[in-house]
């Protein structure tokens, strides 16, 4: 999932988005309030991490924003200030969660696959294209029956594609969705990490998946079915 995590803790903050990355999610850290907000407005998120003591904006105002603006991106509140009175204002403001600090690391973890869960049933837990076999869930992936060893960058890459089959997707949208707003887009990561991964999805078949489209990006073709 790509994940914004709004938090002045700055400690904190890269102790969750180093758990968050190595966990395979995509996280951006914004640390005030109304650079939040706008972060969330102007890209998309699968979901919000918010603290409440914000500056510039304090966490309620930034999920009443949202929600005023029809942004219906889940958030999940992570605040100190744990009375009864403000968890319930927290969902009353449009949250789906609200964990208290301190919290234990495997615990917001839960709470996020908890949401990818959601997330996914209303979409399909499993992707084929071809010969292409594609667990969301258990992140399994499989070509011809046989096992793909992919990284968690790899996988999210080969996800989006997947779930764009038939697409042609521009370098600048695999940004967007697979790497932080921070990327430099001028940098190549996006045609290493395409080679590397249409090295393990295509070399030894002899039907390729994964196509350059010169000057407009990069296209997975096959038959799609979904299970």
């Amino acid at each position: 999932m790509k994940i914004l995590l709004v938090e002045d803790e700055i400690k904190l903050a890269g102790f969750i988005a180093d758990g968050l990355m190595h966990a395979g999610h995509v996280c951006d850290h914004i640390a005030d309030g109304n650079k939040g907000l706008e972060t969330a407005m102007v890209n998309n998120y699968d979901l919000i991490l918010l603290d409440l003591m914000l500056p510039a904006l304090n966490g309620f105002e930034v999920l009443k924003n949202l929600r005023n603006f029809n942004n219906q991106t889940p958030v999940i509140i992570l605040s100190a200030l744990n009375d009864t009175e403000n968890v319930i204002k927290g969902l009353d403001f449009g949250a789906i969660d609200y964990l208290k600090k301190p919290f234990d690391f495997d615990e917001l973890l839960a709470r996020v696959r908890a949401v990818q869960r959601r997330s996914l049933a209303h979409s399909t837990l499993k992707l084929q294209v071809s010969d292409l076999h594609i667990d969301l869930l258990s992140r399994e992936v499989c070509r011809a029956e046989k096992p793909v060893i992919l990284s968690n960058r790899e996988f999210s890459l080969l996800e989006f594609l997947v779930s764009n089959s038939n697409k042609v997707i521009t370098k600048s949208q695999i940004l967007e969705k697979v790497w932080d707003i921070n990327f430099d887009p001028g940098s190549n990561i996006v045609e290493v990490h395409l080679y590397q991964l249409r090295k393990k999805m295509d070399r030894g078949y002899n039907e390729e998946l994964i196509h350059t489209v010169i000057g407009r990006g990069y296209i997975l073709k096959g038959e799609v079915k979904k299970g």
